[in-house]
């Protein structure tokens, strides 16, 4: 029902996104989606390339006159480092020689991408390896966002932790905060102590990572379903996030913690039903909003953590590609600390994913045919009695 591709290379000419399924009648503009990738480029711990790039998704095909026609939208996304790599990057053969990497990183895609690929050169893995990429899918979820945000659905991310430094966020957590702080922490208490965190990795060499939650709220209950193993809401947000750059572990809600608790302890009460409107409220959402492979109308919480980033400025001992010699490993200009803007491509995998059920299960070619099948269904959600249920 909805599915995006990408393409492009860190240092090439740019990133394509070809985004597939969103309903015809949607208002949205570029500037929307720059902003959503101004917040991806922010963030305490980056390094020099966010210096260089002022990403803008153009969109090409899939919207007139504001409003997107059902049809296909693809957008391009300009790299402006590649103008210091026309010879490096090169689409077509060139006379001179280029400078080929063969130091292996531990921690990247380069050894296991060049035995794939059958390459004597690490630049041709580790180009599409790059975080770079994730541009292109903030692009495609500013998108899915937009769609979320005529239903009702708000998303948001903070981080938990950088480097072992642990928040303790207050009860609500204040966003315009989270969106003011460098790290996108929702505690001030712990911000000076993960940005020292960091600088005693920059300064070391080194890199370190985090945990990061990541909140939809307002997801209607029913969004997947317990039938079979890929349709479950969980199996897709462990996919979505398990696939973004760096990202080692996924939790739905307390999954890690659940384990050490019993059950007593752990299970979210449902609440006797006092408004209509708003039945199956929960007393917890330890759960982190699904059950059995659906939402259950809480909000849906992701936790995801972020292994050290690979490239160190004082490298790992390493083996080099060609020879099988000891090396240092390659050094690339990278991040310290990509624990922030993680939190915002979070945001981006979690509006796909929660666009792409929501359509599943509603449909909808115009996003007027959208809503009314949701407004509809939600007003057969409720408790219901057995004469109801055989529909006597």
């Amino acid at each position: 029902m909805l599915r995006f591709l990408t393409a492009g290379e860190s240092h090439g000419q740019g990133l394509v996104v070809i985004l597939e399924g969103i309903p015809a009648g949607l208002a949205l503009d570029e500037e929307y989606i720059r902003r959503q990738m101004e917040r991806r480029q922010r963030g305490y711990g980056r390094g020099g390339r966010m210096q260089i790039e002022r990403d803008f998704a153009h969109i090409m095909t899939g919207v007139r006159h504001g409003r997107t026609l059902g049809a296909p939208i693809g957008m391009t996304i300009e790299n402006k480092d590649w103008a210091n790599w026309t010879q490096q990057m090169s689409v077509t053969p060139i006379d001179e020689p280029v400078k080929v990497v063969t130091r292996l990183r531990p921690g990247h895609a380069d050894l296991a991408g060049a035995m794939k690929y059958g390459q004597d050169d690490v630049r041709n893995i580790l180009e599409r390896a790059s975080a770079r990429e994730s541009a292109a899918r903030v692009a495609a979820g500013a998108i899915a966002r937009r769609f979320l945000e005529e239903i009702g659905v708000a998303i948001h991310s903070h981080t938990m932790s950088i480097g072992g430094v642990w928040a303790k966020p207050a009860s609500p957590i204040s966003w315009d905060k989270v969106e003011e702080s460098v790290v996108r922490t929702a505690d001030p208490s712990v911000e000076a102590a993960m940005m020292k965190t960091i600088d005693d990795a920059k300064e070391a060499g080194d890199t370190v990572g985090g945990v990061v939650e990541v909140i939809a709220e307002g997801v209607p209950i029913g969004l997947g379903s317990h039938i079979q193993w890929d349709r479950k809401i969980d199996a897709k947000l462990a996919m979505a996030f398990m696939s973004m750059n760096a990202v080692k572990a996924v939790s739905i809600g307390e999954g890690w913690e659940g384990a050490n608790v019993r059950g007593s302890q752990y299970h979210d009460v449902i609440d006797p039903v006092a408004d209509p409107s708003r039945p199956w409220q929960r007393q917890t959402n330890r759960s982190g909003g699904t059950e059995g492979g659906m939402t259950d109308g809480m909000p849906l919480v992701v936790r995801f953590a972020v292994k050290p980033i690979s490239t160190l400025a004082k490298p790992l001992p390493s083996v080099d590609l060609v020879t099988g010699e000891k090396v240092q490993a390659h050094y690339e200009r990278s991040d310290v600390c990509q624990v922030p803007p993680a939190g915002v491509i979070g945001e981006a995998m979690m509006a796909l994913v929660v666009a792409e059920a929501f359509l599943e299960k509603f449909g909808g070619d115009h996003i007027e045919e959208s809503r009314r099948n949701m407004r509809a269904y939600l007003k057969t959600v409720g408790p219901r009695n057995v004469a109801r249920v055989r529909g006597d």
